[in-house]
């Protein structure tokens, strides 16, 4: 779990230690697994019409990105506790919202960082205009933003719990 400021990243050290054993393997065992891919097709001929190359030189430059996102992150993460479990609303909290007040029409979300939440979980940014409207909000409150196209939406608080990853 994480919660954003503008320079630090605050994660649990479960989160930390998830992060840093994917840099980890990205660094060195898959690392030396996409150059030997590498090798292994640049062996294979002419690299202009070489699929196989391309393919792997596509997954390198991926990997390389994901490496420098994961070191920068973690140069700038913070490690703490899980945010209290208080109903207020806050990065590290699971969310329940309805949306303009019908709690028929709901979601789910982390409020939070991607990096650290599982892939089932949909993730708002505490810097999104939703997550700025609903931060600090105590579970029965009502928060207004603006979206994209200027139009006003609202949503009221059904409950906020800490993520357990």
């Amino acid at each position: 779990m994480t919660q954003t400021s503008e320079n630090v990243t605050w994660l649990t050290q479960e989160a930390y230690d998830q992060l840093r054993a994917e840099l980890e393997h990205l660094s060195g065992p898959a690392r030396a697994e996409i150059t030997q891919k590498i090798e292994a097709a640049r062996e294979e001929g002419d690299l202009k019409e070489n699929a196989g190359y391309h393919a792997a030189r596509e997954e390198q430059g991926k990997m390389e990105l994901r490496i420098r996102q994961l070191n920068q992150l973690l140069e700038r993460a913070q490690v703490g506790a899980a945010p209290a479990d208080n109903g207020v609303v806050g990065p590290g909290m699971v969310v329940t919202v309805a949306w303009d007040g019908d709690e028929d029409d709901t979601t789910t979300f982390l409020l939070g960082s991607r990096e650290a939440a599982s892939s089932e979980l949909e993730t708002y940014s505490p810097q999104s205009p939703l997550g700025r409207a609903i931060d600090s909000c105590r579970i029965g409150e009502s928060a207004t933003y603006e979206l994209p196209n200027g139009r006003k939406a609202t949503v009221k608080i059904l409950s906020a719990k800490p993520y357990q990853g």
